[in-house]
């Protein structure tokens, strides 16, 4: 269903962008596969490939006659075509068929996403090209494939928010576990038993995932759990995510370790959590259809420093989908390594993250990593917004 979805939802992208013909070409994927593949085919592919969607929504899709019944199989193609020597013929035969003016390929130097092409695949297309006289047709297929994975189908948003659910889930559990005394490798371990026992596969790195930060002078992002142990008086930070049928959950929680005679978090703790909180749901706010991602990014960004807190030293959210950072348009500050990035244009069913941070001196880091579809009038919360620090 997925992939029907998502065919037919680029035939419709293609006539928006007024892109004749779009081809992701690859082979052997799973040593090297292009990250468009999972919407095309829902199976491995061997030999040179090249899935071909046109404007006027033809869906063509010639392949190595060993992988013709899975692609087949997937309903989303008009024609699936196998060879035997090689693509070359069947390629070529095609492509002066249908005679397209413009030619996407998928290659882009702003986005990961939209790069899969390797350069000796992209060597091999343009000679396929050349010999039939189209290599002055192709362009960059960035825009096309950017919507395509940004726009999030039905089925695609029931998968995150379902993986949301069982994320919100073990966050619950595992606030009955943290105590003073135990470490973050502990913590980690207790929510991965978890995962592994829903039988869910973990949204990035399991070395990774859930990392796990406690008290002052952390890793503070992207490293594994230590060997560090809870201590009353400390900010204990998660992040965590999972997937549901390729699809990821990507959330932050902030706990606070009650110290001795203490039955609520010390004002500034609850400072910093508060400003937080108040980062969120103002840039949450400001969301719509439209907006650019710097100007939602500058909001939270403002609310931080206007507090007396560093700026964070990153983007406010990154979009989710397949892969836990995944998408092109970006909520964060117009900074050299973000290039274009923040100045897409935000546009409905796409998911973000909202997460600032700051550091409470001596304490640890105040984080909430929310996550949020952008909606036709503005946007809708996935996720249960933290706006209680949870106390241990």
């Amino acid at each position: 269903m997925l992939i029907k979805e998502k065919v037919n939802q680029a035939v419709g992208i293609l006539q928006e962008f007024d892109v004749d013909c779009w081809i992701t070409f690859a082979r052997e994927s799973q040593i090297n596969g292009d990250p468009t593949l999972a919407f095309l085919v829902s199976s491995d592919i061997t030999w040179h490939s090249a899935f071909i969607i046109t404007k006027d929504g033809r869906a063509h899709a010639i392949v190595g006659r060993y992988d013709v019944a899975s692609v087949e199989e997937t309903g989303a193609y008009d024609e699936v075509v196998g060879f035997v020597e090689g693509i070359r013929v069947p390629f070529q035969d095609y492509l002066k068929e249908i005679n397209p003016p413009k030619i996407a390929l998928n290659y882009s130097e702003g986005s990961e996403i939209c790069d899969g092409l390797t350069h000796g695949m992209y060597l091999t297309m343009l000679r396929l090209l050349t010999e039939i006289g189209m290599t002055d047709r192709v362009i960059s297929a960035e825009r096309c494939v950017s919507a395509i994975r940004e726009r999030k189908s039905p089925t695609e948003l029931k998968s995150i928010r379902e993986a949301i659910r069982h994320s919100e889930e073990i966050f619950d559990l595992v606030s009955g576990f943290i105590k003073p005394g135990v470490t973050e490798r502990e913590i980690a371990e207790f929510m991965q038993v978890e995962v592994n026992r829903r039988e869910l596969e973990f949204a990035w790195d399991a070395a990774q995932c859930p990392a796990v930060f406690t008290g002052p002078d952390t890793a503070e992002a992207h490293y594994g759990p230590s060997a560090k142990t809870v201590e009353k008086g400390h900010v204990l930070n998660m992040d965590f995510g999972v997937k549901v049928d390729g699809y990821c959950s990507d959330m932050q929680r902030t706990f606070y370790i009650l110290d001795d005679g203490e039955t609520q978090a010390p004002p500034d703790v609850q400072k910093g959590f508060d400003t937080i909180v108040k980062a969120v749901h103002d840039a949450f706010a400001a969301i719509r259809p439209g907006k650019q991602g710097h100007e939602i990014d500058r909001i939270a960004r403002e609310v931080v420093t206007a507090a007396g807190y560093d700026e964070f030293p990153h983007g406010l959210g990154h979009q989710v989908g397949r892969f836990s950072h995944d998408g092109t348009a970006l909520l964060g500050p117009p900074w050299e390594k973000y290039a274009r990035k923040p100045f897409q244009a935000l546009e409905e069913n796409m998911v973000f993250t909202i997460e600032p941070r700051l550091t409470v001196q001596g304490r640890g880091i105040c984080t909430i990593e929310e996550m949020v579809v952008v909606a036709r009038d503005g946007a809708e919360f996935l996720s249960h917004p933290q706006r209680e620090i949870i106390l241990i």
